[in-house]
């Protein structure tokens, strides 16, 4: 099961919160990605985190990734994982004219 989106915030701390609530919002439709949710945040944290802090410039972060297991998906989402993959770019952008 797979994921991508993508957020853009103010500064660093505002695009970290956006990334973990996007995040969130994709568990809640594709559970399975609970189990692979504190991996892809703190991919997505350093990778903001990496970046020089601009006061003059926005952050933006895209997201993706995807699990796979065997057998057939349980309700409970409690599939041994067998396959992830996890992507987080994080990039700084001129904020848009309002």
């Amino acid at each position: 099961m797979s994921y991508s989106f993508s957020v853009t915030a103010a500064n660093k701390a505002a695009a970290k919160e956006a990334v973990r609530v996007k995040f969130d919002e994709m568990v809640a439709s594709q559970p399975i990605h609970a189990r692979d949710r504190n991996a892809a945040l703190s991919n997505a944290i350093a990778a903001i985190d990496a970046l020089v802090d601009d006061d003059a410039m926005h952050v933006s972060v895209s997201m993706s990734g995807s699990v796979g297991w065997r057998d057939t998906l349980t309700a409970a989402c409690d599939n041994p994982l067998t396959a992830c993959s996890i992507s987080a770019h994080a990039y700084l952008v001129k904020p848009e004219a309002a």
